[in-house]
């Protein structure tokens, strides 16, 4: 079944019967999203701007936005028409926000869209153990599709209030297909006959692996070891064509490559396996040996993108919604893709499959022969082969452009902040600015994603980081004629600031997916793009120069992905008890930014504010 422009509320008809009680039974008491008030909204708008423009500006700006929040003006007609909107569907943002952040974004989906999480390494080196992992591995992933298939999936909860589960179904047996001006969702997983394939690539070679018997059980390790074993014996030969490297370019190149690829039937029937695949298993070469000190960067880079086309990008099929990479050097992750997927529901997978790893294999191998693996096979013209050429020169672009620094911060971890009664998001938030000033003198629009799932088909929002009274703690801390008192009280509001932020946004009174709405309403109505939409101040403030994002996990797990515009950074970090893992990216391309002089800067001025937060003598 292929579902055009999906968002996570049209799973609902294609469930099997369990999974649709369930969904119900989430549902139940999951509340619909509210469209925040006008007047709350942008008067939290104008807050956000005053510790970025000049006051001149600044007072420009608030006249654009009280003509357009006037009673009876334009801002009101919209609110009108989105209040309307939210009454008649299941969510009044979420397939706007699907179609306008991901499906019409031109972008790779490398680098640009779809992240990355690497996982502590494995214990071992070598084929044989990494065949034994991602046979444990596949079992796990399976494992976990047959509790959301038989309703066991238990609805998770957040501050004590149930979460939609709704994304989960959609994790499995879905593909972004690349189109001419936007992208859509295939999701096949609930057609008549649902699929009961993986794909297996390695070497650059794809296989269909059938990971259940003709009875309907699933394969046991043993088995899928033994599969793994015979695409390995399929799959020596190392100087095929990368054709996965196509779905690393630029969307409308994609999909002009898309449509000459399908014109071969065999291609055709290649790609629709890939597509319709359960999820990816990616077989990852060794890549070089370095130091310690770099190897976590190397090993985030590698599952991100896969390393260059000399390495294992060849290796990735970016459109599908799962990949696991599995490397012989024990190196382990995961890369998804966005329109379907989320940190979250992401972060409880990994959670899942971790648990079932330290479990011993529960079946014995039934004595029944096994299909062996199907090999896909492509016919590639003078074109395609074209087309993959300059794809691999793109990608090698791309990947040589992004410098990535992934480190685990040691002097303490979340339980810090909190015997001081501080939100440990919003200390890092607070930190990742006063970082940021240090290295570049100013102060800069940033937005940190926080979930929207305790509304149904809620996705994120982002947090405008950036306020007053972190502006005016920045300014005092490295300034000696302030005392200690003062910096700390400083410190303080500008952490709290941010932790009502958070709350508001949790209550679903966040402010940018409401301007956006806006903004998109009006489009909807046919209306031309209202003035604040169009003013330097609203482009100064969705220039998100940090793009950050906390992605709690009971591992040792890093996030990473790319910076969202040419002169930004992109920051992830998974708090724990006593340490902190982060990863930093930015573009080589810009002098301006450095992911290792932040990352140090970043070290440095955690260190300073554990020394504000407790003096040593």
């Amino acid at each position: 079944m292929i579902l055009r422009n999906i968002h996570p509320g049209t799973c609902r008809a294609w469930l099997s019967r369990a999974s649709v009680r369930q969904e119900l039974c989430s549902f139940s008491s999951v509340p619909s999203q509210p469209v925040p008030p006008l007047a709350q909204t942008l008067q939290a708008y104008l807050r956000t701007l005053e510790p970025l423009l000049p006051p001149e500006e600044l007072s420009h700006t608030r006249r654009m936005v009280q003509e357009f929040g006037r009673h009876g003006g334009l801002g009101a007609r919209l609110q009108e028409g989105l209040e309307k909107r939210a009454r008649h569907t299941k969510n009044w943002i979420s397939p706007w926000w699907v179609q306008w952040a991901y499906l019409e974004g031109r972008q790779p989906l490398p680098v640009h869209s779809n992240p990355a999480i690497s996982l502590p390494r494995r214990d071992y080196n070598g084929w044989r153990s990494q065949l034994v992992f991602a046979s444990k591995l596949i079992a796990a992933i399976l494992d976990f599709k047959a509790k959301i298939n038989t309703g066991q999936l238990p609805v998770e909860y957040m501050r004590g209030k149930p979460l939609c589960m709704e994304l989960y179904p959609l994790l499995f047996s879905s593909c972004r297909i690349p189109g001419p001006k936007h992208d859509y969702i295939a999701h096949y997983g609930n057609s008549r006959r649902s699929p009961t394939h993986i794909t297996v690539v390695r070497n650059y070679q794809f296989f269909q692996l059938e990971v259940y018997n003709s009875d309907g059980s699933r394969l046991t390790e043993s088995q899928i070891h033994s599969q793994l074993l015979r695409i390995r014996s399929q799959s020596w030969k190392t100087d095929k064509e990368p054709m996965g490297i196509l779905t690393s370019e630029h969307r409308h190149t994609w999909g002009a490559a898309y449509n000459r690829l399908l014109r071969d039937k065999l291609n055709k029937e290649s790609v629709k396996l890939i597509e319709t695949g359960l999820f990816s298993l990616c077989l990852d070469s060794p890549v070089m040996r370095i130091s310690d000190e770099k190897y976590a960067s190397r090993k985030a880079a590698q599952i991100l993108h896969g390393g260059g086309t000399f390495s294992n990008s060849g290796n990735r099929w970016f459109d599908k919604t799962l990949q696991f990479v599995v490397g012989e050097d024990g190196s382990w992750g995961l890369l998804y893709e966005q329109a379907t997927a989320e940190g979250p529901p992401i972060a409880t997978l990994l959670h899942h499959i971790l648990d079932y790893c330290e479990k011993p294999d529960p079946k014995r191998a039934p004595l029944v022969p096994l299909p062996m693996p199907k090999k896909l096979y492509f016919h590639i013209d003078r074109e395609i082969k074209r087309d993959i050429e300059h794809a691999k020169q793109n990608l090698d672009i791309l990947i040589n452009d992004l410098d990535v620094n992934v480190f685990n911060f040691k002097r303490f971890g979340k339980e810090l902040p909190k015997q001081h009664k501080l939100s440990p998001n919003s200390f890092i938030q607070v930190a990742l600015q006063l970082a940021y000033y240090r290295v570049h003198s100013e102060v800069c629009a940033a937005c940190d994603m926080v979930s929207q799932r305790m509304f149904r088909g809620g996705r994120t929002e982002y947090i405008r980081s950036l306020t007053n009274q972190t502006l005016k703690f920045i300014l005092a801390f490295d300034d000696p004629t302030v005392s200690r008192e003062a910096k700390l009280q400083l410190f303080r509001e500008a952490v709290n600031a941010y932790t009502a932020l958070t709350d508001q946004a949790l209550k679903g009174h966040g402010i940018e997916r409401h301007l956006l709405g806006l903004k998109l309403q009006a489009i909807e109505e046919g209306l031309s793009i209202p003035k604040i939409f169009m003013d330097t101040a609203y482009g100064l403030a969705t220039h998100w120069k940090m793009r950050t994002g906390q992605v709690p996990a009971n591992t040792d797990s890093v996030m990473c992905f790319g910076p969202l515009v040419p002169d930004g950074y992109a920051i992830c970090y998974n708090p724990q008890a006593d340490h902190v893992h982060f990863s930093i990216t930015a573009f080589n391309c810009c002098e301006e930014t450095h992911a290792e002089t932040l990352a140090l800067t970043l070290k440095d001025t955690l260190c300073h504010l554990q020394e504000l937060l407790q003096p040593t003598v």
